[in-house]
């Protein structure tokens, strides 16, 4: 009997999974944050029963949707990108790089005006120092060697 070979023919890089895991844990929180804001204002107990602007401005219950669909999209989003990542396609490490970016700039901002969430800040640091190392860059054909041929 033959042996099967295998599909996989590059070798990922520890990093790569560290990253993975990182979106992985970003998943989880922005899921419960979708939750928990709608539990606190007793959306599944009570529905929705107010209005959700008042004189132009958002109630409690309408921010507390809104905010809680924002956080829908940003875990679909997440989802997307961790499957392009997984599948080592080259927009998946763009688009993480620049989100990564974008959401330490904003838990920074809560850092020094709000209420910081230092688990989102720390899963974001890992992941942008594990993006920025060479053999993952090599891999997603961000950076090549001297001498060595671009896709």
């Amino acid at each position: 009997m033959q042996k099967r070979k295998k599909i996989w023919t590059k070798k990922r890089s520890p990093a790569v999974t560290i990253i993975a895991w990182g979106i992985v844990v970003l998943f989880a929180i922005r899921l419960y944050q979708v939750f928990e804001s709608l539990i606190r204002n007793k959306v599944f107990k009570n529905g929705i029963n107010g209005p959700l602007t008042e004189a132009g401005a958002l109630t409690p219950l309408g921010s507390a949707l809104l905010s809680s669909a924002a956080y829908l999209i940003l875990s679909i989003a997440g989802l997307i990108v961790l499957v392009g990542f997984l599948r080592l396609k080259r927009w998946s490490w763009v688009v993480l790089m620049a989100w990564t970016g974008a959401s330490l700039m904003i838990t920074l901002v809560n850092y020094f005006y709000s209420k910081p969430n230092y688990l989102v800040m720390a899963s974001n640091t890992i992941i942008a120092f594990a993006l920025n190392q060479a053999d993952v860059q090599r891999i997603f054909r961000i950076r090549t060697d001297q001498g060595e041929p671009i896709d």
